[in-house]
């Protein structure tokens, strides 16, 4: 059997307080498994130190890379941009806070030799440990949310918003370079389109600790997603389904 080559694919916007920690555990983790992998940092438009935090480490740490760009885009315009560059077999992002503990790659990597094109890490599965609660406020949010998320666009799917997702190569730059939405609301864009294109999705059970410093805020994030949400869903499925000529590989 053929061993996979995994790229790692992080956002970053002001991230520079727990970058060194993150990279730190991404290279120790990395490093012990049986796989080759690299590590693409995406810093979307930062004004703190995290362009040069992580150049720093790249100097020493050749698997690593950066992507810097200004001004700030997005959390769903850095995640395209990471991807389409990634040359990995299989492509995971996650997020830079290390909400879902790096050894959860185990429990997706099985579904894709097991013949799915994409393996999310799904919070609210019976058999995930959430060792750690968001505030009960954001928690609620959440949960309202995705409901909605799963009666407009993807039925079926319990966890959208989890920022621990791996996808074939082949599936992912298929899927993202026709990905149109850039904040938030491009995790169920992207599920959306997966669906579309009839890629097999396996939700998977995971750990998963909330972390201080959320970049999402409620009151502003919530409707943009929400009008992003109905945006998408009113396009149909071949405007869906258009490639979005901004995006590069």
């Amino acid at each position: 059997m053929c061993v996979p080559h995994l790229s790692v694919v992080v956002p970053a916007y002001n991230e520079e307080e727990r970058l060194p920690r993150t990279l730190a555990r991404l290279h120790e983790y990395y490093e012990a498994q049986s796989y080759s992998y690299d590590v693409i940092v995406v810093s979307d438009g930062s004004k703190d130190g995290t362009a040069k935090l992580v150049t720093e480490f790249v100097e020493t740490h050749p698997k690593f890379q950066l992507i810097d760009y200004s001004p700030n885009r997005g959390k769903g315009y850095a995640v395209r941009t990471g991807i389409l560059a990634a040359k990995g077999d299989l492509i995971l992002f996650c997020d830079a806070d290390l909400a879902t503990p790096q050894e959860e790659t185990e429990k997706l990597l099985p579904h894709l030799s097991g013949g799915a094109d994409i393996a999310i890490g799904s919070r609210p599965l019976r058999e995930s440990s959430l060792e750690k609660h968001q505030p009960f406020i954001r928690e609620m949010f959440g949960r309202t949310a995705n409901l909605l998320v799963q009666l407009l666009a993807v039925r079926g799917i319990k966890d959208t918003q989890c920022g621990f997702k791996l996808f074939t190569k082949k599936a992912a730059h298929d899927i993202f370079r026709r990905c149109k939405l850039n904040e938030f609301g491009f995790d169920f864009e992207c599920l959306m389109v997966a669906r579309d294109l009839g890629y097999r999705i396996d939700e998977v059970p995971i750990r998963w600790l909330d972390q201080e410093g959320s970049k999402v805020v409620l009151m502003r994030d919530g409707p943009r997603a929400l009008r992003d949400l109905l945006k998408i869903r009113a396009a149909g499925r071949k405007r869906r389904l258009s490639f979005n000529d901004t995006a590069e590989e």
